[in-house]
């Protein structure tokens, strides 16, 4: 599922599509987890980094999560991302997620959607992204992904 760049919803049922003041407004009052979701390549060896080739920007303050909203993410991403946000948030299902990729990327949306599934209230979905972020000339930090998870097998696509 690579075609992930493409027209996204208006808006994601259950959670609030925010835009770039909306986004500032939540950072500025400290109530949000801002999480980039970008794709990252995975290298064949077990345990082994992600394979990097540039250099990504984010949301200063953001936790980079590669590849938790693709469209059929292996068991283990899957398990992954809901551990990674158990430990974010302390257990606590009420912080607010923010969720961000590109502009017109469904990585954003589907994570979202997942974040939603697991129970968390508080989702936010800012669909312009780092894209927006940085057209708005806000500023932006070097971004670092977490140890990837175990590779898995593929499931059968959920979400685009």
């Amino acid at each position: 599922m690579s075609d992930y760049r493409s027209p996204t919803p208006d808006g994601i049922a259950g959670g609030e599509t925010v835009d770039t003041p909306a986004v500032q407004s939540l950072l500025s009052q400290g109530r949000v987890i801002p999480i980039f979701v970008q794709r990252l390549e995975r290298s064949t060896l077990p345990g082994a980094p992600w394979l990097q080739s540039k250099p990504y920007r984010q949301i200063p303050g953001s936790v980079w999560l590669p590849n938790v909203g693709m469209g059929a993410p292996d068991d283990a991403t899957l398990a992954w991302f809901e551990a990674q946000l158990q430990r974010l948030t302390a257990g606590d299902r009420t912080r607010d997620l923010l969720f961000y990729c590109l502009s017109d990327c469904w990585l954003s949306w589907n994570a979202a959607k997942r974040a939603l599934l697991l129970g968390y209230a508080r989702v936010h979905w800012y669909p312009t992204g780092i894209d927006g972020w940085m057209e708005a000339g806000l500023p932006t930090e070097e971004a670092h992904p977490p140890p990837p998870p175990p590779p898995g097998p593929a499931r059968n696509p959920s979400a685009p």
